[in-house]
């Protein structure tokens, strides 16, 4: 097993390995203990909103013994080499070890032991397959060179035809704060919308990641200017954000090895933001200031996730599963006691905003219900697998790059829509098609 350096170079030294071993486990415990204090920060501002109690010595002792089991099953994150499923198991590992420091702090009274146990056992179930099952799978269509050349200048044109034409329907500039009210008066084609999610999603970052590896400057920089428009039509802050995430993994993955851009990803937006907190505490910057970062970054894109845990676990605590009854079709199919999304159910029960969440809340508490949500987040694991098979021998840097935007997706969205609305299946499909023979031989070493 080679196990990466900086710049993605494998090292067959043992002293060398060991010592990156080390500096990955150290890194990652730093991030552990970064998140914890990220969420002590989340519960002195949005307490009330998430409905948690207020940070006491109690309740820290308390989310701290909850956190201190789980942090041993970090030492995966050091022993396994890079893959599609390693970059998104860390992601949700992160979101459990939230939720069990939040459980700490929890107000609801659904059984908090059994919650953790089955979030604890989730992340199990999902983090073996994800990150085990790696196997390359036989490659029956390639594409050409000169075809992935083309498939990649048609994605570009796509992109510019998808904003020609929702550009018909909206394209208004508003603040960020006005982005919930505005976007749901919003009315697009079904086929428009899926459309934009997946080429914002998926396409483009593909492009993206192509054209880096390839040293192709100019089209990876349209491939992140062509996201913009996006926001202008959607209303959305994922095409704003989507640049400057996927250069800073591409910035990032040049000069570190692609299991530290993963922790890094997570790690210093959260620093930053507490070190945002700090200048607020001193009085060198305005709430405001510090809090249009805060409340994006570590609140929305970390600590929500974690939060909507919480949420789903008491609401069905109490209240029908769904038997996946969520998933489009099914709910043509069978009586489903939810008409609606599960995003605005959960709006109208606690009015706390569209609760979106990942498969850990949707494909396992609400679809199953705790004791059996393992079983959901390990076929969940497996299909992750099949996207490390169609991808084992690409580069890492390449994996990482082109799936940057549908881990956000994951982190937020159900699985099934995930994979379907968003493109993720597109995405193991583009894998499976790519040349391996496009890239040089010291970019695949993982």
């Amino acid at each position: 097993m080679h196990i990466t350096g900086v710049a993605n170079r494998p090292l067959t030294n043992p002293d060398a390995a060991w010592r990156v071993s080390f500096g990955s486990g150290l890194l990652i415990s730093i991030h552990i203990i970064v998140c914890c204090l990220s969420l002590v920060c989340v519960t002195r501002f949005y307490a009330s909103f998430i409905r948690i109690a207020p940070v006491d010595e109690h309740r820290l002792l308390a989310g701290a013994m909850n956190v201190a089991p789980f942090a041993l099953v970090s030492i995966l994150f050091v022993l396994r080499r890079f893959s599609f499923g390693y970059v998104l198991s860390f992601y949700l590992y992160t979101i459990i070890l939230g939720y069990l420091w939040l459980l700490g702090f929890s107000r609801f009274p659904y059984d908090h032991l059994l919650a953790y146990s089955s979030a604890f056992v989730s992340g199990l179930a999902f983090f073996l397959p994800a990150m085990f099952i790696t196997s390359p799978i036989r490659q029956r269509f390639v594409l050409s060179a000169d075809n992935l050349d083309r498939l990649l200048s048609l994605i570009l044109i796509l992109a510019l035809i998808l904003i020609a034409i929702g550009a018909t329907f909206n394209l208004k500039l508003a603040a960020i704060a006005d982005i919930p009210v505005l976007r749901n008066q919003l009315v697009f084609p079904a086929w428009l919308t899926y459309a934009i999610d997946i080429t914002a999603t998926v396409l483009l970052p593909f492009a993206f990641a192509c054209f880096v590896l390839l040293r192709r400057t100019w089209r990876a920089g349209l491939s992140l200017l062509l996201q913009l428009p996006f926001y202008l039509i959607i209303l959305s802050k994922f095409p704003l954000l989507a640049p400057v995430w996927l250069l800073a993994l591409a910035l990032s993955s040049r000069y570190f090895s692609v299991r530290v851009t993963v922790v890094l990803s997570l790690l210093f937006p959260m620093s930053f933001g507490i070190l945002l907190q700090g200048l607020f505490d001193a009085g060198v910057l305005s709430y405001a200031t510090f809090n249009s970062y805060f409340s994006i970054v570590n609140f929305r894109m970390v600590a929500l996730p974690s939060s909507a845990l919480d949420f789903y676990n008491d609401f069905f605590s109490n209240h029908d599963l769904t038997h996946f009854c969520q998933i489009g079709f099914l709910k043509r199919l069978v009586n489903c006691p939810y008409q609606e999304q599960l995003g605005p159910v959960m709006q109208n029960a606690y009015n706390a905003g569209n609760f979106n969440a990942s498969l850990l809340a949707t494909e396992g508490i609400a679809s199953i219900g705790l004791t059996l949500a393992p079983l959901s987040v390990l076929a969940c694991g497996l299909v992750v697998a099949l996207g490390n098979c169609v991808s084992s021998e690409l580069p890492p840097r390449f994996i990482l790059l082109s799936s940057g935007m549908l881990m956000q997706v994951l982190m937020t969205v159900p699985f099934t829509i995930s994979m379907v609305t968003y493109g993720g299946a597109v995405l193991f499909l583009l894998w499976y098609v790519t040349p391996r023979s496009l890239f040089d031989p010291p970019a695949r070493n993982g």
